[in-house]
């Protein structure tokens, strides 16, 4: 048995290889540098064609860049009317922007728990919590995995809901019926963070097939003001004229970042095709690992995941969390936890959600470790992984 690098063993890596990590390229580089020298860094061309290459690859009728994926899920959440009263249900594994979004505009999430395969909300959780109050769902794709959108989508059509999608992880995936997410529900968020698929360095957007929903959400991300005639009340005095038609906020992207964007989405087959050969060499790796389970995902051919959780059953292995994540960082593991459940953290606790609002939430919250899937690593890389958890789990 080789000695752990946390009891001073030699690690499985000397170098520490992280979660997750942009892939930026002279192509990037070139195209930035060019915006740089052109006649516009901001409010652009290049904000355009990123917005209409985004439609086409999320099939969604209206795209609006904004400036990251929280200003993102804030523009949906405004486009859907949700204000003081209003109750949006969301999952509880997350990042908090996910509900923060829904307190922003004076509303109140309530947690929908998991489920235990998928770790996406469970539609059976959602309509549990559905009331009179409830005005829309903000469902995540988990780590990139599509949730399930015909039952989403059923449970919103029969209590009038707004479908809100929140894909910050899923560029690049498409649902069961084929369909890219982006154009499946209501409105559809993203985020281009450089732990992202594609990145824009800061960067998100919000997309949608509903020409209502588009001009709500343009209008909500770009200060409320609208140059486009047939939008004005009163009249068009001119080609300097505007008009601001509500409190909307300042949301954009810049063209410098739009750029980026335009060459990283050109990337997004390959990126794709990177992301899925690691994934099904951990899923081989560690299909026989006993105590150790990974993401349900039932079309992984047409899934570009963008994180890769696994779970461990401490209890049957006699350890904790805690000692698994410190064992696999000495080994050169750059281990991460995705997420803790969004009603313990301590503003919300404040708020008055219980502990143990959502059961399955929690018991995925105690075995969750995050390994490393970004497309700057190779299998080789991959295969340190699976050394270092398998070495990891020998010494117990």
């Amino acid at each position: 048995m080789e000695e752990l690098a946390i009891n001073g063993g030699t690690p499985v890596r000397e170098d520490l290889l992280g979660y997750g990590h942009q892939v930026i390229d002279d192509a990037d580089i070139a195209a930035v540098v060019e915006t740089l020298k052109s006649d516009y860094l901001t409010c652009g061309p290049k904000t355009t064609e990123f917005e209409r290459a985004l439609e086409g690859v999320v099939g969604a009728k209206h795209v609006v860049a904004v400036s990251n994926g929280t200003a993102a899920l804030h523009v949906a959440c405004l486009a859907a009317g949700i204000g003081e009263g209003d109750e949006v249900i969301v999952s509880p594994i997350t990042f908090a922007a996910s509900a923060n979004c829904v307190r922003y505009c004076g509303g109140t999430p309530v947690f929908a728990d998991i489920d235990p395969k998928t770790w996406n909300v469970d539609p059976a959780s959602i309509e549990a919590h559905v009331t009179s109050k409830t005005k829309a769902v903000v469902a995540v794709d988990f780590g990139g995995v599509p949730i399930d959108h015909a039952a989403i989508r059923e449970i919103c059509d029969r209590y009038g809901l707004t479908f809100i999608e929140d894909a910050a992880h899923a560029i690049g995936t498409h649902g069961a019926d084929g369909r890219p997410v982006g154009g499946i529900a209501d409105i559809t968020c993203f985020s281009f963070h450089p732990v992202k698929t594609v990145t824009t360095g800061e960067g998100g957007a919000v997309a949608t097939n509903d020409d209502d929903l588009g001009t709500k959400m343009e209008l909500f991300a770009k200060h409320g003001i609208t140059r486009r005639p047939e939008l004005m009340r009163n009249g068009d005095e001119g080609g300097w004229y505007y008009e601001q038609l509500v409190l909307g906020y300042n949301y954009r992207i810049a063209d410098i970042q739009a750029a980026l964007g335009v060459s990283q989405l050109s990337k997004l087959d390959e990126f794709t095709r990177i992301r899925q050969e690691i994934v099904a060499y951990y899923n081989e790796a560690f299909s026989d690992v006993v105590g150790v389970s990974f993401q349900l995902d039932t079309t992984p051919d047409t899934t570009t995941r963008h994180l890769y959780v696994l779970r461990f059953d401490v209890e049957r292995l006699g350890t904790t969390r805690r000692w698994l994540f410190d064992a696999l960082r000495a080994e050169g593991v750059g281990t991460n936890v995705h997420y803790l459940p969004v009603y313990r953290l301590p503003y919300y606790q404040d708020l008055g959600y219980a502990y143990n609002t959502c059961p399955e939430a929690n018991r995925y919250y105690d075995e969750a470790i995050t390994m490393p899937l970004h497309c700057a690593m190779t299998l080789d890389d991959a295969a340190d992984v699976v050394r270092a958890v398998k070495k990891v789990l020998a010494a117990l």
